[in-house]
This record gives C-alpha cells, sequence and structure tokens, in this order.
C-alpha cells in the first residue's frame, strides 16, 4: 500500500527519483498514465493489469466507456526504474499534468500519484476546507 508525500525535483536530464519508501514495492517497472485532477497515476505492473482488466470490462457501447478506457490505455506508457530508483516520465505526460521543476508523489493505497508542486499544494489546501464535509458524504453510505 502507498501512503504519505514526498517533493521531488526533476533532475536536468528529466528524471524523477521514486521516494525510498515506494521503491521496495515497485520493482523495476511502473505504468504511468494520465490521472483525475491534473496529475498522473503511477502504477505497479500488477495493479495496473487489474486496473485494465477492470476497464476492459466496460465495453464499448457507450461513448462514456470508450472515453475513459482512451483516457487511460491511450495515455499509459511502461517506464523502467533505474538502478538507483529514477524513472523518466515521458514529455507528453508531464505536459498533461503542467509539470514544472518540483513534483510531488502522493501514496493514494493502490497507486501513486504523481503532481506539479504547486497544483498538488492548491488541490491540498481545498481538500483540507473540505474534509469534514467529504467525510460526513461518505458516512452517510457507510463507507466512513
Amino acid at each position: 500500500m502507498f501512503i504519505g508525500e514526498y517533493i521531488h525535483t526533476v533532475d536536468e536530464k528529466k528524471r524523477i527519483s521514486l521516494p525510498s519508501k515506494f521503491r521496495k514495492e515497485v520493482g523495476k517497472k511502473l505504468v504511468v498514465t494520465r490521472g483525475l485532477d491534473s496529475c498522473l497515476f503511477l502504477y505497479t505492473e500488477g495493479e495496473w493489469k487489474r486496473i485494465a482488466d477492470q476497464l476492459g470490462t466496460l465495453g464499448m457501447a457507450g461513448s462514456d466507456q470508450r472515453g475513459i478506457s482512451r483516457f487511460m490505455f491511450a495515455g499509459a506508457q511502461e517506464v523502467s526504474v533505474d538502478g538507483v530508483g529514477r524513472i523518466l516520465i515521458p514529455d507528453h505526460l508531464k505536459t498533461f499534468a503542467g509539470m514544472k521543476g518540483k513534483v510531488v508523489f502522493a501514496g493514494v493505497h493502490n497507486r501513486i500519484e504523481l503532481w506539479d508542486e504547486k497544483k498538488w499544494q492548491t488541490y491540498k489546501k481545498v481538500m483540507e476546507t473540505q474534509a469534514e464535509k467529504l467525510s460526513e458524504k461518505l458516512g452517510d453510505i457507510g463507507a466512513f
């Protein structure tokens, strides 16, 4: 399970070091794809297979099903973790997430989210002001 938030810098060769807390669980490869809220989702190979299998069951009849499948699969790339724990995020994905300079790795249970640091700080402030309201909604459906 991935938890925590870690700030890292994109180096001069456009590589990003994975947080040491995540390296053992990640292995040698990750799948990175467009995420929601202007971030990237990073999955282990096993978790990506599970997600891909779920998306594959959606079918093609509805435009929403086709759309989310295209969004997730067409944007996805396998990335290798080098010997010192760095990954290279493809330019089209960095552009999608608006990444410049520092980035934040956020552990979110079965995935890692990768955010531009400024976008993360803005998003986090909004979420912190809504936490009580969100917990009440989750309580209403029995999830919290």
